[in-house]
C-alpha cells in the first residue's frame, strides 16, 4: 500500500512565492494548493484536510496571526509555519502564542523550509499514533473489566 502524500496549504498573496513552494514542494512529493487571502485560506481548510499550512505575516484581509486563529478552529491538528518579511519580536511572540508551530523569516532558506515541514509532519504522525496507542490501550482495558464484571 503506497503512503499517503503529505498535503500542504500555501497562503500567501504573492503569486510568484506560492507558484515558487508550491512546484519545490511537490517536487518532494507534497500534494500543495494554494489560497491568496485568509479568506481563501479558511474556506479550504473547511472543505479540505491539509497536514501542514504556510501562511504569510501579511495577507491583503486579515494579519498571518489572527488568521492562525481561524485555522486552529477549522483544522486543530493542521500544523502551521509563520512566514514573515518583517521579522519583528512582536509578531514571532503572537504567531507562537496563536498556534504556530514555526516561524521562518523571508528571504528563508529553502532547505531550511524542507527541513521544518517534514518535521512538523512527522511530530504530528507521531501525535497521531500515541493518541490511536491509547485509545487501543483504553478499549483493551474496559472489554477486560467489561468481561471480568459479567462473571
Amino acid at each position: 500500500m503506497a503512503l499517503k502524500k503529505a498535503r500542504i496549504l500555501i497562503v500567501d498573496d504573492d503569486k510568484a512565492i506560492t507558484e515558487s513552494l508550491s512546484m519545490v514542494l511537490q517536487s518532494e512529493g507534497y500534494e500543495t494548493d494554494v489560497a491568496y487571502t485568509g479568506t481563501e485560506a479558511v474556506e479550504k481548510s473547511q472543505k479540505n484536510f491539509y497536514n501542514l499550512a504556510i501562511l504569510d505575516i501579511r495577507l491583503p484581509d486579515i494579519e498571518g496571526t489572527d488568521l492562525l486563529v481561524l485555522l486552529r478552529e477549522t483544522s486543530p491538528k493542521m500544523m502551521k509555519i509563520m512566514l514573515t518579511g518583517n521579522p519583528m519580536f512582536e509578531n514571532a511572540v503572537k504567531s507562537l502564542n496563536n498556534g504556530a508551530d514555526a516561524y521562518l523569516v523571508k528571504p528563508f532558506d529553502m532547505s531550511k523550509l524542507l527541513e521544518t515541514i517534514k518535521n512538523k509532519i512527522e511530530e504530528q504522525k507521531t501525535a497521531e499514533t500515541a493518541t490511536e496507542d491509547s485509545i487501543t490501550a483504553f478499549l483493551q482495558t474496559r472489554k477486560e473489566k467489561l468481561l471480568e464484571s459479567a462473571f
